[in-house]
C-alpha cells in the first residue's frame, strides 16, 4: 500500500500554549485524588481518567503485566513544569510515566483532514 503524503505537511506550525500530561496509576481512586489535587492547586485544567488499560513493563529483571488507569492532564505551558513536579510527588509509583506533549497547531484548521 503506497503512503500518502500529508498534506499538511508543508503548511508552517504554530506552537500552542497547551500541554498535555499522560501517566498511569494501578486504579481509579488514586489517580482520581491526585488529579483532584492538581486541579485545587491550578496546575491543571482538566484531568480525564480512561480505565481499561494493561500496561506490559519491564521492573526489577522481570516483564510485568498489570491493569492501569490512563490518565490525560491539560494544563499551560507556563505550569508545566510545575505540574509534572506535583504530579511526581503525589504519584503513588516509585517511578511514574510522565509522558509531555506540546500541541503544534495549524493556521487554518480547515486544512487539517
Amino acid at each position: 500500500m503506497a503512503s500518502k503524503e500529508c498534506p499538511t505537511d508543508s503548511l508552517p506550525m504554530k506552537e500552542s500554549s497547551l500541554r498535555l500530561l499522560m501517566t498511569t496509576f494501578s486504579d481509579r481512586e488514586s489517580a482520581a485524588a491526585v488529579v483532584r489535587s492538581l486541579l485545587e492547586e491550578r496546575l491543571i485544567a482538566c484531568g480525564s481518567i480512561l480505565p481499561g488499560a494493561t500496561s506490559f513493563y519491564h521492573w526489577e529483571g522481570d516483564i510485568m503485566e498489570a491493569p492501569e488507569v490512563v490518565v490525560l492532564m491539560k494544563t499551560e505551558q507556563a505550569h508545566s513544569k510545575s505540574c509534572m513536579v506535583r504530579l511526581q510527588e503525589l504519584h503513588p509509583y516509585e517511578v511514574p510515566e510522565i509522558i509531555h506533549w506540546i500541541r503544534k497547531c495549524y493556521p487554518n484548521p480547515t486544512l487539517v483532514g
